[in-house]
């Protein structure tokens, strides 16, 4: 058991930006909001998946919409009155919070109502990374139903789905509602056992964003290499080098999509990085040729600093390292890979591990 005190919201912050591929909401902006509880309510306990007490009703909240809304209008507490919403509406009170994904701001939506509600948090998360919709969780994608689920916008209206015939629907049905909502709401899914969440959460991971924030900013001190140290804490390799030369970025159907593009420099000169986004990157072209697809890893950083890039914030002249990394392995699995693999976004490459 540890504790998320203001210190280890930024570090947790960066490193959870790095493994958010991109999304899962403005970093920093999260950051802020947690930061304002946990200075008026105290530091919120964080568990690890074997320290789940059995009798467990793990609640995972998040939220939805495009990155690019995400920045100008920010969230409240609209997180905790999801939590409420599921709770009232299945009879269960919540005993412990986790997010959907450990990407960006959504690695830190539970300490939002783990804060107010007094309650701990999970270390773990659905995803490992974040993705765009919510079928992409591990929850849904080893067998968690995933109705009842509560969306919440910040004017104070509610929208319970309770019935689905699929995890897709789920997301279809959401969407829709986040869309009318102006693209910034926020979810709750139906409690699950501590057998569940240890079954399909990939574990570890609000450890690990905290370490990986933890080596950028010593390395930030030390003025030593951030992107060593990132690598030096998380199996992968440099991708490419480079300046951004172009960004086309449009937000349609409640998403940020798009493309950004990179020339090479150092190593890299002459060459040309393009990479396909959908509120997170889902696959990398080296002049004209994929070098990688999701489920694993491409992360954009600043060059210098080691700061993540999310894809609300690219903008031509960046200077970037582009990193990859393995994706876990409840992701790489062929009934994983059939919800997060390259053809369930439309792509025809096959997908191939990358190798750190």
């Amino acid at each position: 058991m540890w504790q998320i005190d203001e210190d280890a919201l930024e570090s947790i912050s960066i490193g959870a930006g790095i493994l958010g591929t991109g999304g899962g909401g403005n970093p920093y902006i999260g950051m802020l909001r947690a930061r304002e509880l946990v200075r008026a309510h105290g530091p919120v306990e964080v568990l690890a998946l074997d320290e789940l007490p059995e009798d467990s009703r793990v609640i995972c909240v998040g939220g939805m919409g495009a990155p690019t809304v995400g920045v100008e209008k920010v969230r409240g507490t609209e997180s905790y009155r999801a939590v409420r919403a599921i709770e009232k509406h299945t009879g269960e009170r919540a005993t412990a919070l986790i997010s959907g994904e450990i990407g960006g701001s959504n690695s830190l939506e539970p300490v939002i109502p783990a804060s107010l509600a007094r309650l701990p948090v999970v270390d773990g998360d659905g995803m490992g990374r974040a993705f765009p919709e919510l079928q992409m969780t591990t929850f849904f994608i080893y067998g968690i139903p995933p109705t009842p689920t509560a969306v919440c916008d910040e004017k104070g209206n509610t929208a319970i789905i309770e019935d689905a015939v699929s995890p897709t629907w789920v997301e279809r049905m959401a969407r829709a509602v986040t869309i009318v909502m102006g693209c910034a709401p926020v979810f709750a899914f139906a409690p699950m056992s501590a057998a569940d969440v240890r079954r399909t959460a990939i574990p570890g991971t609000l450890s690990l964003a905290k370490s990986l924030g933890d080596a950028v900013r010593r390395a930030q001190r030390e003025k030593a290499n951030p992107i060593d140290a990132i690598l030096a804490t998380v199996p992968g390799r440099v991708l490419f080098q480079g300046k951004i030369a172009d960004v086309e970025r449009r937000t349609t159907e409640g998403f940020a999509r798009g493309r950004v593009t990179i020339d090479g420099m150092g190593d890299d000169a002459g060459a040309q990085l393009v990479v396909d986004f959908q509120n997170e990157n889902l696959v990398a072209h080296r002049d004209g040729a994929v070098i990688v697809t999701v489920p694993d890893l491409i992360c954009i950083v600043d060059a210098e600093r080691g700061e993540p890039i999310t894809t609300e914030l690219l903008r031509y002249g960046f200077r970037v390292s582009v990193l990859g990394f393995p994706a876990p392995p409840l992701l790489k699995t062929p009934e994983a890979l059939a919800v997060v693999g390259p053809q369930a976004f439309g792509y025809e490459a096959a997908y191939v591990p990358l190798e750190p």
